[in-house]
């Protein structure tokens, strides 16, 4: 079988793949009336074409399966995550808006919006890993961008596990009752977790592209960081936390994507946080 044969076999597999996953995501959720379940099988459909890729593609070897690790590792990790936080909860506001702006409520409306666009999604973020299954091996400068890739990727998981463990232990301590996060990776950057999943998915890229012609499906990681800070991720976020007592400040002084160190904080502002306490409800600066 050529090279582009095989692609195209383990292509078509991650397709059917990814829509089994989201019929039965779709089904869970229209059973339990709520479609933010579909954050919870995210992680899972790109473990599925992992696991596809490595066990179908005949590249390299050690390539194929360290993918595998790597992303079997984030996916997990992200779907224990997302379960933890979406059990007991009602609909995701994001749904909710979309389906409102739609005007349309059916079913036909909530399969192409939600899971048809999260299915689509999933397939052309992992080409990367699915390109990289049928290349040769990593040689010469190549082990460099392989590296290279393997630190993003560690640092990008860093981030994520590290801010959502954080933003969790914040909101579950009543004296941070009606206050903003902005401690340890809150401090650095607005979104940590979206920061730290489009350094993994850049870190993915960058072992892909170690050999020729991985490097030509750099459209993965920059459209997923396209929805992680513009599209569905980060600026919507905004949008409603804005409106926050206390917000606009943190705004002020915390980057907004990209991690930097916060800019001093000035008298007014150490006023306006300590009086964040009478405000109901835990207000926290990020979606984690």
């Amino acid at each position: 079988m050529s090279t582009w044969s095989e692609f195209f076999l383990i292509t078509a597999t991650a397709l059917v793949l990814l829509t089994l996953i989201q019929a039965i995501t779709f089904t869970v959720g229209h059973r339990i009336g709520r479609y933010n379940v579909v954050d919870v099988s995210w992680g899972l459909g790109f473990v599925a074409v992992a696991a596809a890729a490595a066990v179908l593609g005949s590249g390299d070897a050690s390539r194929r399966f360290l993918l595998l690790a790597l992303v079997t590792v984030w996916g997990l990790r992200l779907t224990w995550h997302m379960y933890r936080k979406s059990l007991g909860k009602g609909e995701d506001p994001r749904y909710t808006d979309m389906l409102e702006r739609a005007g349309d409520h059916s079913i036909a409306t909530i399969i192409r919006k939600v899971f048809v666009t999260q299915g689509a999604a999933q397939w052309f973020v992992s080409l990367p890993i699915q390109v990289s299954a049928v290349l040769g091996p990593t040689r010469g400068f190549g082990w460099v961008v392989l590296w290279t890739g393997l630190a993003a990727w560690v640092t990008g998981l860093m981030f994520e596990a590290i801010g959502d463990l954080q933003l969790r232990r914040f909101k579950s301590d009543p004296a941070n009752r009606g206050r903003i996060m902005d401690r340890g990776l809150w401090a650095w950057t607005r979104h940590p977790n979206y920061f730290g999943d489009a350094t993994v998915w850049w870190g993915v890229w960058l072992i892909a592209a170690s050999v020729w012609p991985g490097a030509i499906t750099v459209a993965s990681p920059a459209i997923m960081t396209y929805f992680l800070v513009y599209a569905t991720g980060a600026r919507l976020l905004e949008q409603s936390m804005s409106k926050r007592p206390g917000y606009p400040e943190y705004q002020e002084r915390t980057s907004y994507f990209l991690p930097r160190p916060p800019r001093p904080v000035s008298g007014d502002d150490r006023r306006a946080h300590g009086r964040l306490g009478v405000t109901s409800g835990s207000i926290s600066a990020g979606a984690g």
